[in-house]
């Protein structure tokens, strides 16, 4: 599933296109987007894992889920996956193998803003609180919990404890306030490089542990654990993370 990091990309990518018209709409997804021929693309936003295409009378929600791509030009080779695509004046978006869905105002003003990772209205702060709310719950389900860290997924959580030294397992409730800021803090920060990495074409170099044999401290194995009430896998060093 892709994270947050991959998202904010697509919107980049995709932003272009804000202010022009919808001049086709095509996919299996036409039935409940076709509204939309004719009208103007307001905005592109996401929310954690998901993207908005904002328009005058209708929103539509895009998330790409495990295997969902996007693409500014067709791509014909997998032409019986496309969800929704898209024509402008100026070029093109394509979205595949992804959920596709018309939302209403109230689900996007639903929706708890400061609790995205990337966005500029994030609020450490409010995470801090929703987490000594929850002392039991350990830093592995915390950092994947939507509802505190939007964006935040498995590559995430795994460099993120690495780089603060804290053991997956450890229950919040346990965790020093030091070290409760720092994991908080260490969300934003990788999701941050994580994007100029995947810009840049070199985020696997730069894996410590995900999906690595080694630890880059100190040479020791790095173990790979279902791990959390959600069973998703953790990569982590036993000797430089601590279990609190």
């Amino acid at each position: 599933m892709p994270e947050g990091p991959p998202v904010v990309l697509m919107k980049e990518d995709l932003q272009k296109f804000a202010g022009e018209k919808v001049i086709e709409v095509k996919g299996s997804s036409i039935t409940e987007t076709s509204e939309i021929k004719g009208h103007i693309l307001r905005e592109v936003k996401t929310f954690g894992k998901q993207t908005f295409l904002i328009f005058d009378k209708a929103n539509i929600r895009i998330h790409l889920l495990m295997f969902g791509s996007y693409s500014l030009t067709e791509n014909k080779a997998q032409a019986h996956t496309l969800k929704l695509g898209l024509e402008f004046k100026s070029g093109r978006m394509y979205f595949y193998t992804c959920n596709v869905k018309l939302v209403d105002p109230e689900f996007l003003s639903g929706l708890d803003w400061e609790a995205d990772v990337m966005s500029d209205a994030w609020d450490p702060e409010k995470a801090k609180k929703k987490l000594k709310d929850r002392p039991k719950m350990m830093a592995c389900d915390a950092l994947m919990d939507q509802d505190i860290f939007a964006g935040v997924g498995n590559i995430i959580k795994n460099e993120a404890l690495f780089r603060v030294g804290i053991h997956p397992e450890t229950l919040v409730g346990h965790l020093p306030p030091s070290k409760l800021k720092a994991m908080i803090d260490e969300a934003r920060t990788y999701s941050f490089d994580f994007k100029k990495w995947k810009k840049d074409n070199v985020l696997k170099k730069n894996f410590q542990v995900y999906h690595e044999k080694k630890c880059p401290k100190c040479g020791e194995e790095i173990l790979k654990k279902e791990t959390g009430t959600t069973k998703r896998t953790s990569f982590f060093c036993k000797n430089d993370q601590k279990l609190y």
